[in-house]
């Protein structure tokens, strides 16, 4: 009886057990989806000369969403993502005074990382991760009067390279947060239409975001 007795007790404790720890190894595992928002600059490089200008940055509110896909190792998280992020951020004009900024008189456009990540598990339900990839951005051209948008947007390539942390607030929700930093280095001019583009060569803009993410695993 009492052999049968701990037998049960015994099979009740490993299903109890089973379910907790099939949770702890899929914390950072499988498919995820995430709300993205945060500060965003974009500052002219250091090769870029505007000396006795107002301002050399615009900045303002970046949002957006990222997709991904984690492969927990064991203690390390291998993983691919992406996102499409837009921003506030755009050049002021005050009474017709134009704060440089490196590439004209522009708004902040559509912003595209894709990329990868790795990651360690400081604990079950905390990821310390670094993360970098490709990174294409448009500037979207205004006029002087600093509101009006022509039918063309400076379309921007580089690198990206960052770093985050991420708590699993459950098995399949997450909250994150981190910091990137972009480097673009090559441009052109998107026309709309049958206008050609225009290559603008070799530019020099560094961009830096802090962001915050919420995100749910499948």
């Amino acid at each position: 009886m009492k052999t049968t007795a701990t037998l049960l007790v015994a099979g009740s404790m490993l299903a109890i057990a089973s379910p907790a720890m099939a949770q702890d190894a899929e914390e950072f595992d499988g498919f995820r989806v995430e709300a993205l928002a945060g500060y965003d600059v974009t500052q002219a490089g250091s090769s870029v000369d505007t000396e006795g200008e107002n301002d050399e940055s615009i900045e303002g509110l970046s949002y957006g969403v990222g997709l991904g896909y984690d492969f927990d190792a064991g203690g390390v998280v291998i993983g691919l993502e992406g996102e499409y992020v837009g921003s506030t951020a755009e050049v002021e004009v005050d009474e017709g005074d134009i704060e440089a900024f490196g590439i004209g008189n522009v708004k902040a456009g559509r912003d595209l990382y894709l990329g990868a990540r790795v990651g360690v598990k400081a604990n079950d339900d905390l990821l310390v991760y670094a993360k970098g990839g490709y990174t294409n951005a448009t500037f979207d051209i205004r006029t002087t009067d600093g509101t009006t948008e022509f039918e063309a947007d400076i379309d921007t390539d580089g690198w990206r390279a960052g770093a985050g942390i991420e708590y699993a607030l459950a098995s399949n929700t997450f909250a994150k947060v981190e910091y990137r930093y972009s480097n673009y280095s090559s441009a052109e001019i998107d026309y709309e239409g049958d206008t050609p583009d225009t290559d603008l060569g070799e530019i020099d803009l560094d961009r830096h975001q802090v962001m915050v993410g919420f995100g749910m695993r499948f």
